[in-house]
């Protein structure tokens, strides 16, 4: 399993991004979470096999019709304790 910490950067917030990330992990069978930040910025922990990790973060540096991203930042991480991707309250 793989699982990567996503800090993603620009018009992210206010544009569905959460909810189209939610969309998008749980199409590909990952489990994690995704949240706002207080600084602008989206976070995430996507986990699952490294192809559909992969093809999540291909698509994260899209986003949803409405989000213009700047950056990715992208970190090893430990996956989540539970399965299932849901999306968690403001940090």
């Amino acid at each position: 399993m793989k699982a990567r910490l996503l800090r993603i950067r620009g018009r992210v917030q206010g544009v569905g991004y959460r909810d189209w990330m939610v969309r998008e992990a749980g199409a590909a069978g990952l489990s994690g979470w995704v949240r706002n930040r207080a600084d602008g910025t989206v976070e995430a922990l996507l986990a699952g096999e490294e192809d559909a990790v992969g093809s999540v973060l291909l698509a994260a540096r899209r986003g949803p019709r409405g989000a213009y991203v700047e950056g990715i930042e992208e970190s090893f991480a430990e996956p989540p304790d539970g399965p299932g991707f849901q999306r968690r309250p403001t940090l």
